[in-house]
Parts: C-alpha cells; structure tokens; sequence
C-alpha cells in the first residue's frame, strides 16, 4: 500500500485511503453494514422476483430502468469536465492535425522528388 501512486485524474479508492479505512468510528461502521444489508435485502427480493418460476408480470427494477435509460441518451446527462475534455482532444481534435501533418509533409516530400527526378517509381503503368 506504501507504493502506490494515485493517478491524476481518479480518485484514491477507498480501501486505499487509511484515513478512511482504518479510522472509521463505530457508528459509522455500523451505518455501512445497516445500508449493506438494506442493499442485500434490495438485491435479494429482486433475484426471487426475477427467478420466480410462476410469474406473470413483469419484473420492474426502477434503478435499473433509469440507468439503461441514462446509457441509452447520453447527451443530456453529459456534463463536460476536465478529464471528457482532455479526452476529445485527444481522440477528436489531436488526430486530425497529426494526419493532416503525416499527409503533407510526405506529399511535400514526394512533390520535391519529382520536381528533382530522384523519386523511383515502382509500379509505372506506362512502360
């Protein structure tokens, strides 16, 4: 735990922190363990819905409708931050100039040797 390095767009994660692992107070432990176990109750009586063998209805999890409907309209929910800038850039914006680059410098390349009659064309379809 004493070599790790936290990266500089996340978090440390909790089970990493030592102020927040080892010096919880008691009621804050049983605070967790009480919304652990409501969670599990939750997920419990979800699974002995869905698998219930005589079922007629539909099994509604309201979470889980509103996060397919999040992952299905993203853009109204998106909210720009450093890091979704960062990475736009990175994969919109940066790639468009390094090829822009790539292309016109090795078409100036080649321009300048034909202009000089030192390009060796390989495949001439006039021979």
């Amino acid at each position: 735990m004493a070599d790790y390095k936290a990266a500089p767009l996340a978090t440390l994660p909790k089970t990493l922190d030592p102020n927040e692992y080892f010096n919880l107070s008691p009621e804050h432990r049983r605070a967790e363990e009480a919304r652990a176990a409501v969670r599990a109750n939750l997920k419990r009586q979800y699974q002995l819905q869905l698998n219930n063998p005589h079922r007629k209805e539909l099994v509604d999890d309201p979470a889980l409708t509103r996060w397919v409907y999040a992952r299905a309209n993203p853009y109204p929910h998106f909210r720009a931050t450093k890091k979704t800038s960062l990475l736009g850039a990175m994969f919109g914006v940066f790639p468009l100039f390094f090829f822009y680059y790539v292309f016109k410098t090795d078409r100036d390349r080649k321009e300048e040797q034909i202009k000089a009659g030192t390009l060796v064309r390989k495949f001439n379809l006039s021979s």
